[in-house]
């Protein structure tokens, strides 16, 4: 007599199962009225009848009765109310997201960057997905194995994911600069594209994650020299001058008779040289800011009247209205001059 299954269940210990078989024990795969199904959350149970898909059942527990069997009580043609066993086959799918798969470029892209011409790009990232419709991914994939893991898709799905991306890439016409800005726009892009791909075997991508968009080490210098002139800008000359005057200063420290001529045919040859630069970089400011002239000391008068110091050329006192004393001054120096000299005692600047 056959020992039926009571229980069907299935305990996921795994981090890595898609699909698992239940194992044949004594007296085969065989269910009656008195069987019990068991899914848990994230899984969908499959009956297999000769080899056809009959019933699907998502998470819950059911009696196993004709009543829930359409397919299967048609394809068996049971008569006798479940009491005669059938054989079927039992899988358990899960339907969990399954995270952290990686993908990276293997080949670097090409892409024709409107800067720096055709250049190689590589990337990186990780991608997570589930399978949305049990059915189809059974029939597309699965076949008769005992269990399928991610690993046995997870290469198919790097390939599409990374032939979307160098799609989306070549499309988007973007500067290797600008990659890095745009990770999240080509993450949506590479998404839609790829989604009725994934729809095709039963899978649905959740989440993808470009983490670095890279380009050859030639690109990345060329970028990092042109940032360096961008920063220093007009003070490029300066710089260049600053950094012959640093040569010329280590050729000077050579030693031996070879250095001593090198660095005195340096420093001959080169004063001239580090005298036209000095004299460039210092010429605009020198010319640039006028020499403040000699002021000329302004002659005075003291007023009799009030003591105020008035000018010399005032003929009355602005504090007390008082006239002016007649005395004469130098205009040059502001020495008082006496009688009527021509000439001043003190600077002898003619009056």
């Amino acid at each position: 007599m056959a020992l039926f299954l009571r229980i069907l269940e299935w305990s996921d210990n795994s981090n890595d199962t898609l699909v698992y078989k239940l194992p044949l024990k004594k007296g085969g795969r065989e269910i009656n009225h008195k069987s019990k199904l068991i899914v848990r959350e994230s899984q969908q149970a499959i009956f297999v009848h000769k080899g056809q898909i009959c019933d699907i059942f998502p998470a819950g527990t059911y009696d196993l009765n004709t009543d829930i069997f359409p397919i299967l009580s048609k394809l068996a043609g049971w008569k006798y109310g479940f009491q005669t066993p059938i054989s079927v086959d039992v899988y358990f799918v899960n339907t969990k997201q399954f995270t952290g798969n990686k993908w990276g470029t293997a080949n670097p892209i090409m892409m024709r960057d409107p800067e720096f011409g055709a250049i190689r790009v590589k990337g990186f990232g990780s991608y997570a997905f589930k399978v949305d419709d049990a059915g189809v991914f059974m029939k597309e994939l699965f076949g008769t194995n005992s269990t399928f893991l991610t690993e046995d898709i997870t290469d198919w799905l790097k390939t599409m994911l990374i032939s979307a991306l160098t799609d989306a890439i070549g499309e988007s016409k973007i500067s290797a600069l600008d990659l890095a800005g745009n990770t999240l726009e080509f993450n949506q892009i590479v998404k839609a594209t790829i989604q009725n791909k994934f729809k095709e075997i039963g899978l649905l991508l959740t989440n993808l994650f470009i983490e670095n968009m890279s380009v050859p080490q030639e690109v990345e210098k060329a970028i990092d020299e042109r940032s360096k002139l961008g920063i220093l800008g007009d003070k490029t000359d300066v710089m260049m001058k600053v950094a012959a005057a640093e040569a010329m200063k280590d050729a000077a420290k050579n030693e031996g008779m070879g250095g001593a001529f090198m660095g005195a045919g340096v420093g001959l040859g080169a004063g001239a040289g580090m005298g036209s630069i000095f004299a460039d970089a210092f010429k605009g400011a020198s010319s640039s800011t006028p020499t403040p002239e000699k002021e000329k000391p302004q002659a005075e008068k003291t007023c009799s009247q009030c003591g105020a110091k008035i000018s010399a050329k005032a003929k009355f006192c602005p504090e007390c209205g008082a006239k002016a004393p007649s005395k004469k001054f130098c205009s040059e120096c502001g020495a008082e001059l006496g009688g009527s000299g021509k000439f001043c005692p003190e600077c002898g600047a003619k009056q």
